[in-house]
């Protein structure tokens, strides 16, 4: 069964068992009987007890000596919540007086038991009724969800219709939704129902995530995008900043996939995510940018390792590398000083290896960084590159073999270190 059908399905379950509200209590002008307050009082707090059946005994005791027939369709809805369909239709059934005051809310409890019993003829016949003499919204979704227990998909979607320009209900529309797409195949015009929804009355989300949920059935990721977006700023309005950024991370997901410049604009106009933007402008190779954001970043939270992330790009975005030479380096003995990280040290070491600036410095710190990572294979090619530069062949011709027997050669960087160490001491 699809998540669609589900959806439906569970719906009517409510509207069928629970039908009205049964928290409104019975209004009495006078009293019938000396004890009528005192049973309504025991009545009301069986019924928060939840045992419905002392209290349904007393709304009838209540029914019985004064005739109002609040108490009876009081007693009807708790035989609702008992789901007893057997007895609302035998209670039902005998006082289904047109003149009586609660006429329509009992002819409307007798319905949903006759559906829930499985009667339809007789639930069919009876919502004829109701509709003709009460003509509202919440008749027509009665008879909508008679015409759908019978499969009579066509009449239940115009009376779900009905029902819907009264009341822009937005579990009307669901269920009008639902079988339009499930059932009759309409998923055109049940998108369009929840496009315009959505576009009329913002604050539905409800409906906004059931249009999400068939865009992202449809893989269409165009309408997953626009949805997610009205679902994000509807938060940004409520200031249900956590629900907010929930949202924010799936939506650049997608904008993501459909096109990262199209994430990058997002969260320049948004600025919620500057740690994000960062990722961005890094897999854009926007190195520029990108410093902007980190030092921006760093300025505000002091974090000494964005000191090293910023030495990286800096090093990285710079076309004459020796002109940051000296601003790179002090920013990695800056950051070593404090933090003891492989990662940091053996940049550091291949660059003082690699520009002739300290070899022996260099491969300190590529043999720092080794003893807490002895296998990294970059470790290991920043120490036989070092050990090269100190005319240490054989030592380099060991290492860099053990890069080359494990990664291959087809990095430029390791094929022209392995070529030379090949032909170091020749």
């Amino acid at each position: 069964m699809s998540s669609n059908k589900t959806y439906l399905i569970v719906f009517l379950s409510l509207f069928l068992f629970l039908g009205c509200s049964v928290n409104k209590q019975p209004s009495i002008e006078e009293k019938y009987f000396e004890e009528e307050d005192e049973h309504i009082v025991f009545a009301l707090e069986y019924e928060q007890m939840k045992e419905y059946d002392k209290s349904i005994s007393l709304y009838l005791k209540l029914f019985d000596k004064t005739n109002r027939y609040e108490y009876l369709t009081r007693a009807l809805r708790l035989y609702t919540q008992a789901k007893n369909f057997q007895k609302i239709k035998e209670l039902a059934s005998k006082n289904l007086d047109p003149n009586a005051k609660e006429y329509e809310n009992i002819l409307r409890i007798y319905v949903i038991a006759l559906v829930n019993l499985k009667e339809y003829d007789g639930a069919y016949e009876n919502a004829k009724v109701l509709l003709n003499v009460f003509n509202n919204s919440t008749n027509y979704e009665v008879m909508a969800n008679v015409f759908y227990l019978q499969k009579d998909y066509d009449n239940a979607v115009k009376h779900f219709e009905s029902a819907y320009v009264t009341n822009f209900s937005a579990k009307t529309l669901i269920n009008l939704v639902n079988i339009l797409y499930s059932f009759l195949d309409k998923k055109e015009e049940a998108i369009s129902y929840l496009e315009t929804h959505t576009r009329l009355y913002d604050d539905d989300l409800v409906v906004t995530y059931k249009l999400l949920s068939i865009y992202q059935e449809q893989k269409n990721i165009d309408g997953i995008i626009s949805t997610l977006k009205r679902i994000y700023y509807k938060y940004k309005k409520e200031e249900n900043y956590a629900s907010m950024m929930k949202t924010n991370d799936v939506l650049l997901n997608y904008l993501e996939k459909k096109d990262i410049n199209l994430a990058i604009e997002f969260l320049k106009s948004e600025n919620n995510n500057p740690e994000k933007l960062l990722s961005l402008y890094k897999q854009t190779n926007q190195i520029q940018k990108a410093l902007e954001i980190i030092n921006d970043i760093y300025v505000k939270t002091g974090n000494i390792e964005l000191l090293a992330q910023i030495a990286i790009l800096e090093f990285e975005g710079a076309k004459d590398k020796k002109l940051v030479m000296k601003s790179v380096i002090k920013k990695f003995e800056d950051v070593l000083t404090v933090l003891d990280n492989h990662i940091y040290q053996n940049y550091l070491g291949y660059i003082l290896i690699d520009y002739d600036i300290d070899i022996e410095r260099g491969l300190d710190y590529v043999r720092q960084a080794l003893s807490k990572a002895p296998n990294n294979i970059a470790y290991i090619d920043s120490l036989a590159w070092g050990q090269y530069k100190l005319k240490k062949c054989k030592k380099a011709y060991i290492n860099m073999k053990k890069v080359v027997d494990s990664v291959g050669l087809d990095d430029k960087e390791i094929k022209i270190h392995w070529k030379k160490i090949k032909e170091c001491g020749k």
